[in-house]
């Protein structure tokens, strides 16, 4: 069986097919919208909400929610990483510099972004293969801004819809349960 709906687990790692992932976010690495490395696992003792975002996307209005997380909570130790995706309805068309340039000008957005990258199918990159075996089936993104919590020690502990605004009171409850600070 290939892919992680066939998730089996030995001695603690995560198996997806021939490929074997660790136990914690902290062990993936993204590419940043610059080419730099971006390691979660520079992310260690802090929240991260990782969102699955896109430029021209109906709920691309969260954009400004996120940022708002971001001001609010960042010297608490929250994290927000937004994570370019053209997966959904080719909502994200753009090349990385197109997308700091409208993330930039239209939402102010100074979270860490990756480069644009897959976040479901055979594609996806492997933090999210992990996360799909973590949250299960329903947990997997179905569209983008798509939420993941992960605690400051790289656990992932909810996953929210891409209807739920990021300031919702259950996203604020998830991330000040989870705050270090």
């Amino acid at each position: 069986a290939k892919g992680p709906a066939f998730l089996t687990r030995t001695e603690g790692n995560k198996t997806f097919g021939h490929k074997t992932f660790g136990h914690s976010a902290h062990d993936f690495v993204f590419s940043a919208l610059n080419g730099a490395d971006l390691a979660l696992k520079d992310f260690n003792g802090k929240a991260v909400l990782v969102v699955n975002t896109a430029s021209a996307c109906g709920f691309t209005r969260q954009y400004r929610d996120l940022q708002l997380l971001w001001t609010n909570y960042q010297a608490r130790g929250l994290v927000v990483l937004g994570v370019p995706s053209n997966d959904f309805g080719r909502q994200e068309p753009g090349s990385e510099k197109e997308i700091a340039q409208f993330c930039s000008a239209n939402f102010a957005i100074d979270f860490p972004m990756t480069a644009k990258t897959h976040v479901k199918g055979i594609a996806a990159h492997d933090f999210y293969k992990w996360a799909a075996g973590e949250s299960g089936w329903l947990g997997r993104p179905k569209w983008n801004f798509h939420k993941y919590l992960i605690d400051p020690n790289g656990h992932l502990v909810k996953w929210f819809a891409s209807p739920t605004s990021p300031v919702s009171a259950k996203v604020i409850k998830a991330i000040e349960t989870v705050l270090p600070a």
